[in-house]
């Protein structure tokens, strides 16, 4: 019996390798997200002179909005695949860095809230920018518009971004929760 039980728990601890596919998945969205910020930078790049300061930021934005995806999936790939299926030996490499293999289940859950927030924060700043074209296509009876009109274009997107906000403080909330009180009961056996 000893020897099933060891074989199953065998197995489900090599069962964690089946997880390295989606972090390699992950690798490629990176490198989907670069084939999108190189065609939108050249698409930008002969424009510029001609283009109004607006239409500007708006691009440079949306290539922030890109550098942040990329950076969340990078931040979950190595943190998930140290946490779950085995430490990367980078043998020391200068260019490591410094929070890799620090981050645990509960920080990588902060992390990507907060990028979260980051994203939404930049397409909420999009919306902002490009507000008069918001207001001219609600008054385009031809346009394809998603929403009755601009206001609660701008209403959702602030109610969203909020709501990720108010998330992302909840989760840091409840991780110092369960920090105070893993200290506590660690003091409480010493």
């Amino acid at each position: 019996m000893r020897f099933i039980e060891h074989l199953l728990e065998l197995l489900i601890f090599n069962a964690r390798w089946l997880l390295a596919p989606f972090y390699l998945g992950l690798v490629v969205g990176i490198g989907l997200i670069l084939l999108k910020f190189a065609q939108e930078f050249l698409h930008v790049l002969p424009h510029v002179f001609e283009m109004s300061e607006g239409d500007l930021i708006l691009a440079v934005l949306t290539l922030v909005d890109m550098s942040l995806v990329a950076n969340l999936l990078l931040i979950i790939i190595f943190s998930g695949y140290e946490n779950f299926v085995s430490k990367i030996d980078t043998a020391g490499h200068e260019d490591r860095p410094d929070w890799m293999g620090k981050v645990d289940f509960s920080g990588l859950k902060v992390k990507v809230i907060a990028s979260i927030v980051a994203i939404s924060a930049i397409e909420l700043l999009k919306t902002f920018v490009n507000i008069m074209a918001l207001i001219e296509a609600d008054k385009n009876p031809n346009a394809e518009w998603v929403w009755t009109n601009a206001d609660t274009a701008i209403a959702w997107k602030v109610g969203i971004h909020a709501i990720l906000v108010v998330s992302g403080v909840l989760f840091a909330l409840m991780d110092r929760i369960a920090e105070g009180a893993h200290e506590i009961k660690h003091r409480a056996k010493h």
